[in-house]
């Protein structure tokens, strides 16, 4: 064992010759730290975090008696450098060195042995091979501890000093055993969390831990702009072109904004470290403490669990044999993005299996790319139009056939039923009895939430809407908070709810980490989302929207204005949670605060389409005229129109007992302020066409 305390020459040389333990203890400043090699357990959480700091009289001393030495040492070492013959000159610099400690002063001595008994008492010192041994000292006399007295201006400035002989990086854990904000999972919700922490505690040490080997990056453009991008090495470097052409990285911050995760612990500023490629497998809630999937442990002061969720496969590609299986994608993040990438580059079949807002959004984007090659995409799924479980039926069937107008082959109500690899190829058996052959298979088909340490940490699951079960506040239990996709939170306007969706992890992961520093905050906000088939049709979201439910739509002519793209101009933001939340909310009151035209229902035939079900005993104007419309095309089947001729833009309420309980804007931008009060004021409203003034449908008309 050697000591940096004393004569820092000779703890130089000794660590020089005692490169081969496997263990090595440094006492330093009255504090050991344990540093590891590779082929020692990682199970002890001695570190940095955990030094006991030295007193200003014990660094003093130390200083002081260590300063005859130190000259000694460099004298003699001068000389074997000069005059070869190393080896003589170190053994008598050794002995004179011992003679001349036999002379330092008592007071010095004493400091410096009560320095080391401070040390051995903190943590237990570790046996050493005999080579590194020193000559056992003469026990020093016992000497009355001085009281404590402020420290003079020399020693003060010595005492600031002393933390800057140390750390040496290259010898520190990977991982820290310690951190105040402990963030398990990369994602939004996360990457929304450690900024409001850090804006709450401006010298805050957070510590992220995710299984990906990305940096927290953002998931919509995945799906998204990635795919219309023409250029390849841009998308190399995951970086877009948003709507308007400006380029954007999906990393939320570059690489130089993170720390690395052993140097947390010195950052007097604060700072977020990110360790990427390792599981949180278990919490100890009475401890504190994280264990992760290589054993290491991570003691917490606050923890957020943003887990997120993984794809949810079908049974039958899980049945299937492992050639299927290597040539079946679940589409969720940038891996599997750029799998599908280069698989959409050589393949001449792809099949989508999913008709939801993911599935929708990817056959687009690779309908698009089989314009200019031999591709050939197909997407498939059990409901009769694309977003089935989401829009009206006619809305739906109007979405699939502008699907079909990107390139794609639809197949609704289609399903597999049987998978087998054959010379090269994935053949799907259908239940219509077809057989499609295929490169490659796309399964989009939503997510499961990712709950496992709820078993292994004592925290409840929602059996109804899986995961986490939180409170008001976001927390499942005493210092554990979880937001995004894995929590399973109270609204009190829709009741306990679990959304998967950009916005609501970015508004409930800022919130839970505003409560992680004490806001104590409940969680109110209504979360939108939004989809885009590309830069011209887009629609945004909030509340329940479920084609079960009873509906009414306005609808009204679009312009140039009224797409995905005319809005990222405008904003220069492509995601739309960011351009709505910055939205003015102020809603129009009788008298006008918004320049609002009369709604004309002769000039849109097509304006009101209430769900059958939706009518209501007392009749509103021009209702009988719209449920007229409804059975006419009822009546036709209800036969797809095409993208061309009608629904440019407009609004349609979901309601339960005559009270709105979700909105859709379709190809309506900016107004999900307006959206969300309503849904939040959960009235009761005889004319839906009046509510429908105060979204400005004609707003941009000549």
């Amino acid at each position: 064992m050697f000591r940096i305390a004393g004569s820092v020459t000779a703890a130089r040389l000794t660590a020089a010759c005692c490169r081969t333990v496997t263990t090595k203890q440094f006492q330093v400043h009255g504090a050991s730290l344990h540093v590891l090699s590779s082929d020692t357990s990682r199970k002890t959480r001695h570190g940095p975090a955990h030094r006991t700091p030295p007193s200003w009289q014990s660094v003093r001393s130390m200083a002081s008696a260590g300063e005859s030495q130190s000259k000694i040492n460099y004298i003699f070492f001068g000389l074997a450098a000069l005059f070869g013959g190393g080896g003589i000159v170190y053994w008598w610099s050794r002995k004179y060195m011992r003679e001349t400690s036999k002379d330092t002063p008592k007071k010095a001595a004493a400091a410096v042995s009560s320095a080391s008994k401070e040390a051995a008492e903190t943590v237990a010192e570790k046996p050493v091979p005999e080579t590194t041994k020193s000559a056992p000292a003469a026990p020093p006399p016992a000497v009355e501890t001085p009281a404590e007295a402020a420290p003079d201006a020399e020693s003060k400035k010595l005492l600031d000093a002393v933390p800057q002989s140390y750390p040496d990086f290259e010898v520190m854990p990977e991982i820290p055993g310690h951190a105040k904000y402990l963030l398990i999972g990369g994602g939004t919700a996360s990457f929304a969390a450690f900024r409001a922490i850090r804006a709450s505690d401006a010298k805050a040490q957070v510590l992220v831990v995710t299984e990906e080997e990305e940096l927290p990056y953002m998931r919509p453009p995945l799906s998204k702009e990635l795919w219309y991008s023409d250029e390849p090495k841009l998308v190399e470097k995951m970086k877009f072109k948003q709507w308007n052409g400006k380029e954007r990285s999906v990393y939320y911050n570059p690489p130089s904004f993170y720390v690395e995760p052993k140097e947390l612990a010195y950052q007097e500023n604060g700072g977020v470290a990110v360790v990427k490629g390792r599981k949180v497998m278990k919490l100890n809630p009475q401890k504190q403490v994280a264990v992760l999937d290589n054993g290491w442990e991570i003691f917490y002061d606050k923890v957020l669990i943003a887990t997120g969720g993984r794809p949810r496969n079908i049974p039958v590609f899980e049945r299937a044999s492992q050639e299927v299986k290597d040539r079946v994608t679940l589409f969720r993040g940038i891996k599997d993005f750029k799998r599908l990438d280069e698989v959409s580059k050589n393949a001449s079949s792809i099949v989508v299996v999913g008709g939801g807002f993911l599935g929708s959004e990817l056959t687009c984007a690779l309908g698009k790319r089989s314009r200019d090659s031999s591709l050939k995409v197909i997407q498939m799924f059990p409901e009769q139009g694309n977003m089935g479980k989401v829009l009206p039926e006619y809305l739906s069937q109007w979405t699939t056939a502008k699907v079909r107008e990107e390139g794609a082959t639809v197949k609704p109500e289609t399903f597999v039923k049987r998978a087998r690899f054959s010379d090269g190829k994935v053949i799907l058996k259908l239940n219509t009895g077809e057989e499609i052959s295929t490169d490659h298979v796309v399964v989009a088909v939503g997510l499961e939430p990712n709950t496992e340490l709820a078993k292994e940490s004592g925290l409840e699951v929602d059996d109804m809407h899986g995961g986490f079960r939180v409170n008001a506040e976001l927390e499942a239990r005493s210092d554990i908070w979880v937001a995004g996709d894995a929590s399973s939170f109270y609204d009190i306007k829709l009741g306990r709810r679990r959304v998967e969706h950009h916005d609501h992890a970015v508004v409930s992961g800022r919130l839970a980490g505003e409560n992680m520093t004490g806001a104590k905050k409940p969680y109110w906000h209504q979360s939108m989302f939004w989809s885009d088939l590309g830069p011209d049709v887009g629609y945004e979201a909030i509340g329940i929207v479920d084609s079960s439910l009873p509906t009414v739509a306005v609808f009204a002519k679009a312009t140039e204005k009224d797409t995905p793209r005319a809005v990222v101009e405008e904003t220069g933001e492509s995601l739309r949670s960011v351009t709505e939340t910055e939205a003015e909310a102020t809603l129009p009151t009788k008298e006008g605060v918004r320049d609002t035209k009369v709604f004309d229902l002769a000039n849109y035939p097509f304006a009101l389409f209430p769900h059958p079900e939706s009518a209501t005993d007392e009749p509103a104007p021009d209702v009988e005229a719209a449920a007229k419309l409804v059975a006419e095309v009822e009546a036709e089947n209800r036969v797809a129109p095409t993208p061309k001729e009608d629904y440019g833009k407009g609004v349609i309420f979901y309601l339960r007992d005559d009270i709105i309980v979700g909105v859709v804007l379709w190809n309506l931008f900016n107004r999900m302020p307006i959206a969300r009060k309503i849904v939040k004021e959960g009235k009761q409203h005889q004319d839906l066409a009046e509510v429908a003034k105060l979204f400005d449908l004609h707003a941009d008309e000549d």
